[in-house]
């Protein structure tokens, strides 16, 4: 629901980095009572390295996300994201020795193989000229950013706790979101009721995201995680056909449940 309001917005010619400062901003300024007099000057460097560049991945990843959703299909952008988790595993084996077993990568290759279904409803068919569309282009760089972002949150979240990470995440996010919004001088083009009250719910719903997502992170590896959230993808089909009447709806959703059975067999056999 985070993307259809995101998507909204761009619609009404609201800048994406503007969209993502204000649930930064809105973010940050909501966890100050739980983390006052934390602290923070008994955290390792490790510790804010890893949160800093998780805010860069993040605020690049995000940013790169809405861009996608102006332009694009939610209910084609939204699968694309099963890629997040082939990401995620190559990095989480590198930088966190989380090695998957036989069944988490055959999980893996159903997630993609299932966006072939997707993809193939697009004009260019599942190909490479589908990388010379700014919305496809867009959206892969932003599971990338995320998923590499994904693996700098859990390092934080090791090394400290749920909340800690989550105000770090927002803290950071916002910014390196601010200095893009600064250089690129974006401002509200025309303010309204419709407008502010998706302000507030994408920062509602980002925050319960990320909250959650933190939460998994820190009981589940990156790679079996990020195959979890999958299970969005067929909510991200659905929401494009009722919001923005996407159509093609039935092949998206096989290549969805394709996706599903792969994050089905992470969480079962894991």
């Amino acid at each position: 629901m985070a993307n259809v309001y995101q998507k909204q917005l761009t619609s009404e010619g609201v800048s994406p980095f503007l969209i993502n400062f204000i649930m930064y901003l809105g973010l940050s300024i909501f966890c100050l009572p739980f983390v006052w007099g934390v602290d923070f000057g008994s955290f390792s460097v490790s510790l804010w390295v890893n949160a800093i560049l998780g805010g860069i991945c993040g605020a690049l990843g995000n940013s790169y996300l809405v861009r996608a959703l102006r332009q694009g299909d939610l209910s084609v952008l939204g699968p694309i994201n099963a890629y997040k988790s082939v990401v995620a595993m190559l990095f989480g084996i590198v930088m966190l020795k989380e090695i998957p077993s036989i069944l988490g990568v055959l999980a893996v290759f159903l997630i993609v193989f299932g966006s072939y279904f997707v993809f193939d409803t697009q004009e260019e068919g599942f190909s490479f000229k589908l990388l010379r569309r700014d919305d496809i282009r867009y959206r892969i760089y932003a599971l990338v950013f995320t998923a590499i972002e994904a693996v700098f949150i859990k390092n934080v979240i090791l090394q400290s706790n749920v909340l800690i990470s989550f105000f770090l995440w927002s803290l950071f996010g916002m910014i390196f979101t601010s200095l893009i919004v600064g250089i690129r001088r974006e401002r509200l083009c025309h303010k309204s009721y419709f407008i502010f009250s998706r302000l507030l719910l994408v920062i509602i719903l980002m925050g319960l995201m990320q909250y959650c997502t933190n939460f998994v992170f820190a009981r589940l590896n990156v790679a079996y995680s990020l195959a979890l959230f999958q299970l969005s993808t067929i909510l991200s089909v659905i929401l494009g056909w009722k919001f923005f009447k996407e159509t093609q709806i039935r092949k998206k959703l096989i290549g969805s449940v394709i996706m599903v059975l792969g994050g089905t067999i992470l969480i079962l056999f894991n």
